[in-house]
């Protein structure tokens, strides 16, 4: 393991409880300093619950209190005896009863933060169904007057590295939709039928002086 687990909660809290300069935390989370500054400032990692690097076994308070005292040191990650767990094989993201509750809180967070993201990238994320992330799209969820956005992230149900990938395709595809659209093709549009092809020349040649 090269980075924290969830980075991004990692930095929050980093951000929120220690001295530790935006440098010294955006190498340690693999984030960019602006990333850093923003969370600092309230532009990113908007409802991101912050996470215990310590609590967490991944930094130890000697370590922060190392680096506070140093801007030049680096923050090293605690090395763990147990072994890393195996990733999963192919197939539907299970998520624990426990967690079942918090996916309309995900689902809320995701359609406000990434409206671009599709139903079924969403559906991946957080394991859960297009009807539930419509009846949250649409505020006719059962519990929506108890729904809070939540990242999915700081939830645990999907990891940092998964929202970022669903994130980069979405806006890949975006991007390519945009330019499509600049280019003047219009989504369902055929060739036009050659009967009109056909007469268009005919009456522009009809209308040309002859020599």
């Amino acid at each position: 393991m090269t980075r924290p687990l969830m980075p991004k909660a990692t930095a929050v809290w980093l951000v929120d409880n220690t001295s530790l300069s935006f440098e010294q935390i955006a190498e340690f989370c693999e984030m960019h300093l602006l990333e850093i500054s923003g969370i600092a400032d309230g532009e990113v990692a908007i409802g991101v619950k912050g996470l215990d690097p310590v609590t967490a076994g991944q930094l130890t308070r000697e370590e922060i209190a190392r680096c506070e005292a140093d801007p030049a040191a680096r923050l090293h990650l605690r090395t763990s005896s147990h072994p890393e767990p195996a990733k999963r094989s192919k197939g539907a993201r299970y998520t624990p009863v426990s967690r079942r509750q918090d996916r309309p809180d995900a689902i809320a967070w995701l359609l406000r933060h990434h409206p671009e993201l599709s139903d079924t990238q969403i559906g991946k994320l957080v394991g859960t169904t297009k009807t539930t992330i419509q009846s949250v799209r649409d505020r006719s969820h059962w519990n929506q007057a108890n729904l809070k956005p939540v990242d999915p992230v700081s939830l645990g149900l999907s990891t940092q590295m998964e929202l970022d990938a669903q994130v980069r395709i979405a806006s890949q595809r975006a991007a390519k939709a945009k330019e499509r659209a600049q280019a003047g093709f219009v989504p369902g549009e055929t060739l036009r039928p050659l009967e009109e092809t056909i007469s268009g020349h005919t009456g522009t040649a009809a209308a040309q002086p002859e020599d």
